[in-house]
């Protein structure tokens, strides 16, 4: 008597991808439940964290002088609150791993899942308070609405690209690495003056362009800034080189953490 074993079929990559984006949702009310619970303002600290670093660097640059007839309150305020997105989301995914390994136990949540739910939550928390405070400074008169939003929200984008992406690198490489680990918080602090956040491509000499030009984060910003303010141009932004360099950082921090999982221990 012969029996017939049936395969099961394989789930769908439509099936897959629902799940992949439940585990992800859920992890994103566990992140805002753990990191802000629901005393005082609660969730709403995910949004006021940044809005009061990005409103006090505003202020600081409140009495500066316009240049280029763009007022230095609204160059500050898109510049330093961009940035703001960069360095939450790098900074948070140093020692995502150890925080986070009883997580692993449930077989359908990956390191993937944790290191992407903490990117979304931490760039829409930037995002929107990003929003209140050009809000603020549109109605105050120091600008304008952004004359190509579109430009904006694709400077943006690509700002949540590269940090999620260097963030899947540093996650995968600081396990077990209490080294690199402590590196990773002056290193966002090292990239501010190499950012172009706080000034203008076209303000430098050409040799130090021509440096700068090998840094993504210039280029972003500079997109920013067109799509922001009149008068500003995009010669200072390669999209090609910039959407390359997003797409192989994404690729090397996917293949880091591939490896890194036979380095994980569960107990």
């Amino acid at each position: 008597m012969s029996t017939t074993f049936t395969v099961p079929p394989r789930p769908s990559l439509w099936a897959g991808l629902a799940v992949q984006i439940r585990v992800i949702g859920a992890l994103i009310l566990r992140e805002m439940h753990t990191r802000y619970g629901r005393d005082n303002i609660g969730y709403l600290w995910m949004i006021a964290e940044p809005l009061m670093l990005g409103s006090v660097i505003a202020l600081l640059h409140s009495g500066s002088p316009a240049h280029d007839g763009v007022s230095a309150v609204a160059f500050t305020v898109v510049g330093y609150c961009i940035f703001i997105m960069f360095r939450g989301i790098v900074n948070r995914s140093e020692g995502a791993f150890e925080s986070n390994v009883p997580l692993l136990y449930h077989h359908q949540v990956t390191m993937f899942d944790v290191t992407i739910a903490r990117a979304i939550l931490e760039g829409a928390g930037t995002f929107l308070s990003f929003l209140v405070l050009l809000i603020i400074v549109i109605s105050l008169g120091y600008v304008g609405f952004p004359v190509r939003p579109l430009y904006l929200i694709m400077a943006i984008g690509y700002m949540l690209w590269i940090s999620t992406a260097l963030s899947l690198m540093i996650v995968a490489g600081t396990y077990e690495n209490t080294a690199l680990e402590k590196l990773v918080h002056p290193f966002t602090y090292f990239t501010i003056p190499i950012s172009a956040s706080f000034y203008q491509m076209a303000w430098l000499p050409k040799y130090y362009r021509d440096i700068l030009g090998w840094i993504p984060l210039p280029h972003i910003f500079e997109m920013a800034r067109y799509g922001m303010f009149p008068g500003m141009n995009l010669e200072y932004v390669d999209m090609t080189y910039l959407t390359g360099f997003c797409m192989v950082t994404t690729l090397l921090g996917l293949l880091l953490m591939n490896t890194s999982r036979e380095r994980i221990h569960l107990h």
